[in-house]
């Protein structure tokens, strides 16, 4: 599958983007927002398992600036019966231009002509402004909270955030 945005080529991920998707995962460590989110592998075996894996998944998308080979970063979803869970990350250096507004909305429209009737969910730290900012845009509201923790701090003990629930409702194939 591939699409094209204004600005964008959007195609599924193939297990090769394994090196791209790498350097995404590098960049991701040294974000203050790591804290809030399982980290992707970091050695090479296990990338490239995990690539693979995401890639057979068909619901894995590699996204790049038009005319441009450099993958600046990926969005997925889950599929639970008419509901996908989206997920993304870009590389910092594509963040704050509206890359993944502009992602995110062209996948979520396709999945909606391509399937009709469907909502969005998706998760995210309170903390983590941007993202929630972005869901916001793309028609998500927050529905419910819980009590995270995916990683410890110098002295073991749990770094605890609230992370919030955000869904959108059925639009019966209307694009976002």
């Amino acid at each position: 599958m591939e699409l094209t945005t204004e600005r964008l080529n959007i195609r599924t991920l193939l297990p090769e983007d394994w090196k791209p998707l790498l350097r995404i995962a590098d960049d991701f460590r040294a974000s203050p927002y790591l804290i809030y989110d399982m980290p992707l592998p970091s050695e090479e075996a296990a990338i490239r398992e995990l690539t693979t894996r995401f890639a057979e998944s068909g619901l894995f998308f590699a996204v790049f600036l038009k005319e441009r080979p450099e993958m600046i970063g990926y969005i997925c979803f889950h599929r639970e019966a008419d509901t996908y869970d989206l997920g993304y990350c870009f590389h910092s250096a594509y963040q704050g231009n509206g890359f993944a507004y502009e992602g995110c909305a062209a996948l979520m429209g396709y999945l909606r002509d391509l399937h009709g009737d469907i909502r969005f969910t998706a998760g995210t730290a309170l903390d983590n402004h941007p993202s929630c900012k972005l869901l916001e845009r793309l028609g998500f509201a927050l529905t419910d909270t819980e009590t995270l923790s995916f990683h410890r701090d110098a002295a073991g003990n749990d770094i605890v955030f609230t992370g919030g629930r955000f869904e959108t409702r059925p639009l019966s194939g209307c694009k976002v």
